[in-house]
């Protein structure tokens, strides 16, 4: 059937309309008219394979890869990079009011990656059978990989090192540096904006910063100076014990259930201390926040709360909650993954006064 191509929805698959029903179709862009053919029928929409190109958009592009289409990491190496982001800026815009109910948004400009090709500081490949590389695109079957493009040359050498050696079954996780392992972001360009940018949005807080789920301490390093106190929890000892390492007098760092200790120590603070300001950092898995981290936040509310998401649509939900005791500041959407649907946001929340009437 052709199809006339109206978006491009959160997860990198374009948007068409045919017999009443929408049909989603990978590898298009907006504004193109393609020939696809349906592969599933559903009650409500269709999926369909993109056959060819009836009219291309001058947005598209040659892919760098010769996997992609196959692979299931990147979706928008046809599209030029300018229009991969303001195809992400709507699909945040969009969650965020679909399902966080926010009709004026505080959205900020997106903050690109410095590179597009060559920028992740780690990938993790899996091996089957012989087989080395990444899953196909929404299969788990493995393709066989001899090198990513939007991986690190450092990473590339160990991958062709992996090869080489005949591993065993597994998952291997290739890293370019040899430093801890620990979650870390893995564009270190777009990770030094997002230092910045949080910096920036905390320059007036003071009093005492509690960052949940802070790893190895990612944040509280850039920002002890600042805070009288800084207070990480993670529930990863690792990470917890790289953070000690250089941790200042005003430094402590708890490896404990994140659920459970982050309202302690919200609550302890507003016993000992009620009048001292607080900040909260949030970042947490793709899952988003536990129903009790945003009850304890709620109900204690910092005077100031930053949220770093990697999914826009636990983030809509979780702000859809938090609306009501904190006002959206600002949101700024990052772009972590070129090339991918991954998309990080950086929500900047500030804490209601009655005053304010709302």
């Amino acid at each position: 059937m052709e199809l006339q191509i109206t978006d491009v929805a959160f997860g990198g698959k374009g948007v068409a309309r045919a017999n009443g029903k929408a049909v989603f179709v990978p590898y298009v862009i907006d504004g193109e008219t393609v020939s696809a053919g349906v592969t599933r029928e559903r009650q409500k929409f269709l999926e369909a394979e993109l056959e060819s190109i009836v009219t291309a958009s001058p947005h598209r592009v040659e892919p760098r890869c010769p996997y992609f289409g196959r692979c299931g990491g990147c979706v928008y190496q046809h599209i030029d990079y300018e229009h991969q982001l303001a195809l992400k800026w709507r699909q945040v815009k969009e969650t965020l009011r679909r399902i966080g109910g926010l009709k004026e948004l505080p959205m900020r400009p997106f903050i690109p990656s410095p590179v597009e090709y060559e920028y992740r500081n780690r990938i993790t490949v899996h091996v089957r059978d012989g087989v080395i590389g990444f899953f196909w695109r929404e299969s788990n079957k493995l393709l066989d990989i001899e090198r990513c493009p939007i991986a690190l040359n450092e990473v590339n050498r160990q991958l062709a090192e992996l090869r080489a050696s005949r591993p065993h079954d597994g998952h291997y996780t290739l890293r370019a540096s040899g430093g801890p392992r620990v979650f870390t972001q893995a564009n270190d360009g777009v990770s030094a904006a997002l230092l910045d940018l949080v910096d920036r949005l905390l320059s007036s807080a003071t009093g005492t910063l509690i960052d949940a789920y802070c790893g190895a301490g990612l944040f509280s390093k850039r920002l002890r100076g600042r805070f009288g106190k800084v207070i990480g929890i993670d529930w990863d000892p690792h990470a917890i014990a790289v953070a000690r390492k250089d941790a200042n007098g005003n430094e402590q760092y708890i490896a404990a259930d994140i659920e459970a200790e982050l309202g302690v120590q919200l609550s302890s603070i507003a016993r000992s201390s009620p009048e001292e300001k607080r900040a909260v950092i949030v970042d947490p898995p793709a899952t988003g926040l536990s129903k009790t981290i945003v009850e304890s936040l709620t109900k204690h509310q910092p005077a100031q709360l930053i949220y770093v998401s990697c999914n826009p649509g636990t983030l809509a939900r979780d702000l859809a909650t938090l609306k009501t005791s904190f006002r959206v500041d600002s949101i700024t959407p990052l772009d972590m993954f070129p090339q991918t649907a991954e998309i990080e946001c950086v929500a900047h929340l500030i804490m209601r006064k009655v005053r304010d009437g709302e």
